[in-house]
């Protein structure tokens, strides 16, 4: 766990720092720094849909995920709910603005910290083969992106921290407890759903499209419910 416990502590060091810079920082240069991790995102998601899609056994499962996940997040409002949860928390000045940019910022970097290569592979390769480096390197990137995030949005975006802890720390045990609990077949899929993901956060971020990503997740339970059907399946005929 040393590499998860690594990346949660550069998340909250570099929340800090944006803090402190956070009056600073002039406007303009933000939003070249809002644009730069925009792209950012961009470019990271896209990479993950595009290099693992040529992998999957299932080239329509990540469609159908996208298409069941949206709906059913849709119907939870689980976007909705969250940035509500987010101004029920956070007082203060202008607390209307101020909440809903927020609630996108904790959101975004939610999913940016959580969905990602380095994310869901490093707590696996941590868990298997005793190596963190993936871990490693997916600190320095959210020391960076946590830093930026914060000079924006605040010390509220500390929130995202703990999240990171739980989803890798997941992963981490999963992996620990079954070495075959998840398939490459299955992590590839993760990819590239949450690729997609990523990328809707991106377009979010730079304005474009706000594609409500939150009410996304539940698809990255579809392609680990349709594994799970698939192994009862063979396991009984």
């Amino acid at each position: 766990m040393i590499g998860t416990i690594v990346n949660t502590c550069t998340i909250v060091a570099g929340t800090l720092l944006g803090t402190l810079l956070h009056r600073g920082i002039k406007e303009k240069y933000k939003e070249v720094l809002y644009t730069g991790l925009g792209l950012a995102s961009l470019a990271i998601g896209l990479n993950a849909t595009i290099t693992h899609l040529p992998q999957s056994q299932y080239p329509v499962l990540f469609i159908v995920s996208l298409a069941v996940g949206g709906v059913v997040g849709t119907w939870l409002d689980i976007d909705g709910r969250f940035k509500r949860l987010v101004n029920r928390t956070e007082k203060g000045t202008s607390q209307n603005n101020k909440n809903s940019r927020l609630g996108d910022g904790l959101s975004t970097a939610i999913l940016l910290y959580c969905i990602g290569p380095l994310s869901m592979l490093g707590p696996v390769i941590s868990a298997l083969k005793g190596d963190h480096t993936f871990l490693f390197t997916n600190a320095t990137l959210d020391f960076v992106s946590s830093a930026v995030f914060a000079s924006t949005y605040g010390i509220g975006m500390v929130l995202a921290a703990p999240v990171l802890f739980l989803w890798q720390g997941m992963f981490w045990l999963v992996a620990h407890v079954s070495a075959t609990a998840v398939s490459d077949d299955l992590m590839s899929e993760l990819l590239i759903v949450g690729g997609l993901m990523i990328t809707g956060s991106g377009l979010g971020l730079l304005r474009l499209k706000d594609c409500r990503t939150l009410n996304l997740l539940p698809a990255l339970l579809v392609p680990v419910l349709w594994f799970l059907l698939k192994s009862v399946y063979f396991y009984w005929f």
